[in-house]
């Protein structure tokens, strides 16, 4: 087991199965692309275990909470950690995560969209720890998502051979 692997177990965190898309969506991109010492990994948003897209959905500061956007965002940073490991066969080969932009689905009346993407900054820190883990990041506020998603969220890493 990888040492990223063994500190998800320690945390208690589960990592879900890979995104089970809604009947008749089709994508045209991979969820991750590798070019050189790079991964880019397109945006992704909050996953059940079973790889379906985890509820409550809608609208930050709305239909959801500050505290389920956090927790969506924790979520995300889960399925997206999934993604990688699919991509690079081993979370040990993410050398640093670089740049993290989080988009917050919610109206004109709330604009606290850094506390909500905190949720995945900081379960990345917790996994990562405070070097590896430390990313550059935006956090904006959006009037809607695919699926109506509370959050998405993209980022860029540095990998190892």
């Amino acid at each position: 087991m990888s040492h990223i692997e063994s500190q998800l177990q320690r945390l208690g965190l589960e990592l879900p199965a890979p995104i089970a898309l809604p009947p008749g969506v089709k994508l045209s991109f991979p969820w991750v692309r590798i070019s050189g010492s790079r991964a880019y990994i397109s945006g992704h948003g909050p996953l059940n275990l079973d790889g379906s897209i985890a509820g409550p959905l809608g609208k930050v500061g709305k239909d959801l909470s500050l505290e389920e956007g956090y927790h969506a965002a924790r979520l995300t940073a889960l399925a997206m950690l999934a993604s990688l490991k699919v991509a690079l066969g081993d979370l040990d080969r993410v050398d640093s995560w670089l740049r993290v932009f989080g988009m917050v689905n919610t109206d004109s009346s709330f604009n606290s969209y850094p506390l909500v993407i905190n949720g995945f900054s900081d379960l990345i820190a917790e996994v990562y720890g405070g070097e590896r883990g430390s990313h550059a990041r935006s956090a904006i506020g959006v009037a809607g998502l695919p699926f109506d998603l509370p959050v998405e969220i993209e980022a860029e890493v540095l990998i190892r051979p």
